[in-house]
């Protein structure tokens, strides 16, 4: 049974709909639609998902829920910088925000970072650069291959961690989604 605050569908969000495959294959379009996956499967892991669920956690070791979202929310911040060619600081991170707060400015991240790659042509990647500005004035740049193993899969990887742990906790990730069409039957 699902107890506790439900955080409901809100479908002006984007990627409740996985977005029309692109006319042709380009870098730009194919980088582009993996991210778009991305915004997907992360609306719908973390769609009805109560405050108990946000709590949630597999074992004492691991990340809650909640903690894992705000993992998400900075590895798609990254992404977004890269792709509007700007360094990521780490004085800033999600725990602050709402859930919904957080859900908006993830899926936000997410689209940025698509639609800039939508319109990109494969000389442009060698300018989507991950710079990580730190506190002490040091920096670290990686290209933008980096992202597709890092930042990228990783959130992937985390947002598999969140359907895991939301059926655990008794809110399974609902059946009617299909990944592979980017559509719902509901």
């Amino acid at each position: 049974m699902i107890t506790g605050s439900v955080y409901s569908q809100n479908t002006d969000l984007p990627y409740r709909l996985l977005p029309e495959t692109p006319k042709k294959y380009t870098a730009g379009t194919v980088a582009a639609r993996t991210v778009d996956g991305l915004g997907f499967r992360y609306y719908w892991a973390t769609e009805g998902l109560t405050e108990e669920n946000l709590a949630y956690k597999a074992n004492e070791e691991g990340r809650s829920i909640g903690e894992t979202l705000d993992h998400i929310w900075s590895l798609t911040r990254i992404t977004k910088n890269s792709a509007m060619e700007v360094a990521t600081t780490f004085d800033v991170d999600a725990s602050a925000l709402s859930f919904e707060e957080k859900r908006k400015e993830t899926l936000a991240f997410i689209k940025t970072t698509s639609d800039i790659l939508k319109k990109s042509a494969a000389k442009d990647f060698a300018k989507y650069d991950m710079i990580f500005q730190y506190p002490d004035g040091n920096s670290k740049t990686y290209p933008f291959w980096y992202q597709l193993n890092g930042p990228i899969d990783d959130a992937l990887w985390h947002v598999g961690q969140v359907v895991l742990m939301r059926r655990g906790a008794g809110n399974p990730f609902n059946s009617k989604v299909s990944v592979l069409s980017g559509e719902t039957s509901n």
